[in-house]
């Protein structure tokens, strides 16, 4: 094989492992800005917690949970405006039961690269705590698609199915932030 051919094929495994990299990097920024408390440096509030949340759609993508229990709970939201009418309806302060806690944990990755476009598939599970008192564990299986988008991979899609909710006894976790000071200098 000619040199040639050797460094178009390494060149094409670097593109393709550094879009992984990219996407998985995208996938966990969104884990970690829709965790409660938001751990993002300089403890901002929901509204620009929702602003960064949308930097990371294409203008274009669709937020929807499916299956027989999401369909109900989370619908469909096709575009930016949509998404995040969405998420303020989730961190709105006249929501009742309030969140305090939600923390994101993904597991079971996969993501296939097709050029500017690529899909990947995660199992995550969340705790939830809420002001009244009760918590659960949900655990949810994602079909995410992303674009690149000006040299920038954007999420295109975020596609969630319910594998299971299961509720937590009071009391289960005694210790957690009101606000998260980790990100802080």
């Amino acid at each position: 094989m000619s040199i040639e051919k050797r460094l178009s094929i390494l060149e094409a495994k670097l593109e393709e492992l550094s879009a992984e990299a990219d996407i998985r990097r995208l996938q966990a920024r969104y884990m970690f800005l829709c965790d409660t408390p938001c751990p993002e440096v300089g403890q901002i509030d929901d509204v620009e917690r929702i602003a960064r949340i949308m930097d990371l759609y294409c203008e274009d993508a669709i937020w929807e949970g499916v299956g027989a229990y999401y369909d109900n709970q989370f619908g469909r939201a096709v575009g930016k405006d949509a998404i995040r009418t969405h998420f303020e309806k989730f961190w709105s302060p006249a929501r009742k039961p309030g969140l305090l806690l939600n923390a994101h944990y993904l597991t079971s990755e996969q993501i296939h690269v097709h050029g500017d476009e690529a899909d990947g598939q995660w199992i995550h599970c969340q705790p939830w705590i809420f002001d009244d008192g009760t918590a659960l564990l949900r655990s949810s299986r994602l079909n995410n698609l992303f674009r690149k988008v000006d040299g920038v991979w954007k999420v295109a899609r975020t596609r969630t199915e319910n594998v299971f909710v299961a509720p937590l006894t009071s009391g289960w976790a005694n210790a957690y932030p009101a606000v998260s000071v980790l990100m802080n200098p």
